[in-house]
Formats: C-alpha cells, sequence, structure tokens
C-alpha cells in the first residue's frame, strides 16, 4: 500500500509540475510564439516562398562584341530557353556589372570579338557568363542554360563537318554513349523539394529549445535568487519535475510534429513517400531528444534573450551538417562530431530518406538508433541538471528560512530587553 500511494504521489507532483508548465507556456507570449505560432506560421511562409520550385525568365544582360551570325544564333537560343530572357545590351563590361550590382540583371553574357573568327577557323571557342553566386537559383538557370546552348551549337557544328549522309549517323557521330537524366527523388528539380523537408525538422527543434529556454529565463526572473525550480512540495523530486516538464512540452510537440510532417507537405505538395508508422516511429525518438537536448540546454540560461542569441546563430551551420544542402562526405571529421550532438542532424536525415527518398524503417535503423541514444543521453543530463538545480533552490530556501528564524529570534530578544 504504501509503495502504491508512493506511486499515486509522484503521478499528481508530476502532474502538478505539467500543469504549472502548460500554463506558462499559455501565458507567456514568448514561449507561445516560438512554441505554437512559429511552427505553424513560418513553414507555411518559408514553403510559399519556395512553392514553384525552379525560377524562370532570369533577366540577363548580353554583350555582343563578334555582332556575327553565330553570336546572334547563341543569344536566340539562350533567349529561347525556358530559364533565361535577354533583357538588354551593353556596350561594356563595366556597364553590364553597373547593371547586376543593381540587381537589375541577375548576370552577364560576353561573347568576344574573335567569337565567329575562330569558329571559322575549325578553332574552340569561348562564351564568358558572369552570375551572381549569392543567388544560387538564378546562378543554376543562367549557367546551365550556356552550357546547353554551347553543347547544342556544338554538335550542330560537328554534324555539319562530319560529311555522315543520315540522321542515325549524325546522332552517332553528335552523342556516342547515350543516356537519360531522370531526376528520382526531386523530379521537378526543385528547391522545395529539396531543402525544405530538411528545414521542417529542423524547425521542430529550433523552436522547442527557443520555447524551452525562454520559459527557463523567464523562471529566474521571476525568482529572487535566479533559481529555475520553485520551492514547492510537489518539486521535491528530480524525475517527477524533468518528466512533469517534459510531458508538457511532448503534447505540444506531437501536434507540431504531426502539423509540420504530415500537412505542411501535403499542403504544399512535397513528395510523401513515409508510411505513417514508419514516419511515426522515427518521430518518437526525435522529439524525445530535442525536448530533454532543450531542458539540458535551458538550464545554462540566465536571462530569456541568451538562448535566442545561441539557436539563431546554429541554425544554419546545423542545416549544412546533416548532410542535406552540403554533402556529408565533404564535411571535415570533427565537424560530423560536432553534429551528433545535435538531434537535428540525424531527425533530419531519416525523415528525408524515408519521406523524400521512399524508404522503411529498416532503412534509416541506424539513425533511429542514434536518436534513441540521444534520447537516453540527453535525459540524463536533464536529470543532472535539474537536480543541480532542485539542491540550489533548497539550499536556497534554507538560507531564507534561517535568516527568517535569525531575525525572529533577535526581534523577541529586543521585545524582552526593552520589557525588561
Amino acid at each position: 500500500m504504501s509503495i502504491f500511494r508512493k506511486i499515486i504521489k509522484w503521478l499528481d507532483d508530476a502532474a502538478y509540475v505539467w500543469r504549472f508548465e502548460l500554463r506558462q507556456v499559455l501565458r507567456d507570449e514568448g514561449v507561445l510564439i516560438f512554441c505554437v505560432i512559429v511552427p505553424l506560421v513560418y513553414p507555411l511562409l518559408y514553403s510559399w516562398i519556395y512553392n514553384n520550385e525552379v525560377i524562370h525568365d532570369v533577366p540577363v544582360v548580353v554583350i555582343d562584341q563578334s555582332h556575327s551570325a553565330q553570336s546572334r544564333e547563341f543569344i536566340r537560343m539562350c533567349d529561347a530557353s525556358p530559364d533565361v530572357r535577354v533583357a538588354c545590351y551593353a556596350e561594356d563590361l563595366d556597364d553590364a556589372q553597373s547593371l547586376v550590382s543593381r540587381q537589375v540583371m541577375k548576370g552577364i553574357i560576353l561573347i568576344p570579338s574573335d567569337f565567329d573568327e575562330r569558329l571559322n577557323r575549325m578553332q574552340q571557342a569561348t562564351v564568358s557568363v558572369y552570375c551572381d553566386m549569392a543567388l544560387m537559383l538564378t546562378y543554376k538557370a543562367i549557367y546551365q542554360t550556356s552550357m546547353m546552348v554551347s553543347q547544342a551549337m556544338g554538335a550542330e557544328i560537328q554534324t555539319k563537318l562530319s560529311g555522315n549522309y543520315t540522321v542515325r549517323e549524325d546522332e552517332i557521330t553528335t552523342r556516342p554513349l547515350d543516356f537519360e537524366d531522370v531526376p528520382v527523388f526531386n523530379p521537378a528539380g526543385g528547391y522545395g523539394s529539396f531543402v525544405l523537408p530538411a528545414v521542417l525538422i529542423l524547425i521542430l527543434q529550433q523552436t522547442l529549445v527557443l520555447g524551452i529556454g525562454l520559459a527557463a529565463g523567464t523562471a529566474r526572473e521571476r525568482n529572487r535568487y535566479g533559481d529555475l525550480v520553485p520551492v514547492h512540495p510537489c518539486y521535491n523530486g528530480i524525475y517527477r519535475v524533468v518528466w512533469g516538464k517534459a510531458f508538457c512540452y511532448i503534447m505540444v510537440y506531437a501536434v507540431m510534429g504531426a502539423y509540420l510532417t504530415l500537412a505542411v507537405p501535403r499542403i504544399f505538395h512535397f513528395p510523401q513517400l513515409a508510411h505513417w508508422h514508419d514516419l511515426l516511429l522515427m518521430m518518437i525518438p526525435y522529439i524525445l531528444a530535442c525536448v530533454f537536448f532543450g531542458m539540458t540546454v535551458s538550464c545554462l540560461v540566465r536571462y530569456r534573450e541568451n538562448v535566442m542569441l545561441l539557436m539563431v546563430f546554429i541554425s544554419l551551420p546545423l542545416l549544412f551538417m546533416t548532410g542535406i544542402s552540403w554533402p556529408e562526405s565533404a564535411i571535415p571529421g570533427y565537424w560530423q562530431g560536432i553534429s551528433w550532438l545535435f538531434p537535428s542532424t540525424f531527425g533530419v536525415r531519416a525523415y528525408v530518406r524515408m519521406n523524400t527518398m521512399g524508404g522503411v524503417l529498416g532503412d534509416v535503423s541506424p539513425e533511429v538508433r542514434y536518436l534513441w541514444i540521444q534520447a537516453a543521453l540527453y535525459f540524463g543530463t536533464a536529470c543532472l541538471v535539474y537536480g543541480h538545480q532542485l539542491r540550489m533552490s533548497q539550499r536556497h530556501a534554507k538560507e531564507r528560512l534561517d535568516y527568517l528564524r535569525k531575525k525572529r529570534e533577535v526581534r523577541l530578544a529586543l521585545k524582552k530587553h526593552t520589557k525588561n
């Protein structure tokens, strides 16, 4: 019976901590923004911006120093492509660079004066392409269009000089080894289907850590001694405090996780190849790892602003270290080791392989295993740091009681001395 009462008392205390933490989430405007509003609105805004997947009719400026039939054909073929639009001409490179620097144009195509002469002499001619590398999508459109046009013109010149009699011979001459380019996991070749699924998983971690950190900063600022754990009978235990707080954020982010992984991809027609039960078994350890990771980090937060400076700063490096927008094989070993500290690394890899590439749970079993290990390790670190905070709160409460007791004794002594 005693054990049963202890279990009931433990559950009752954990439920009190859960209610108190949930009340703080709903009352604190900053925590409410990061835990509810940002996960709801930010993915919609980000996905809507890149909903077109690819860009077309990128304006370029042309410097035609050749003024020949061949150069005009090159310009016409570039303008006829769906990705590039020849918007204007410039006399020299300085004028063209001025247009690009003012973002009127996105790139420059320079055809040298000896373009036609070198082609007629059977020599290799060059066309210079200048792109703004800060804009990845426009750079890709201009560069690939210029490459395809140059290859098409090269093939046409090659067939004229080959002396072939049939179309089949021309095909073999210009393309002896035929191939077909099939984008398996990104049919549109767009930015949205490529990066946004990873961003959605990263948003879960970042907003969760920001919300927990803001709540911790608020608790410290409202406490006289700057303690994270308040003095209350229901907070008299490490596990009930940790699990009570964790249940609050698990409940909120179970809804947010389902929204980000199921609703947002469906709204914007991103690839959705994962089975819901496989996705559920992957998201459970990921959310647990993020919650306990956020609770561990929150113990380092002294003021509300600290966690925003920290997590916003590392958001972009974390996206690169997942191996989605930058090849994992090209990431140095020590940076890969640092990336293993964050649940988003394995969560993003598992989600993209399942939802975008059609993998099953067995295909991402290493990532899921690492997420469970992270959840267990960060649960242990959360218990350690909250145990320390609990002891600090109890010590400060004891010091306060000793101070009040001594103050009362002094008062009684003065009162007794006055009567005498």
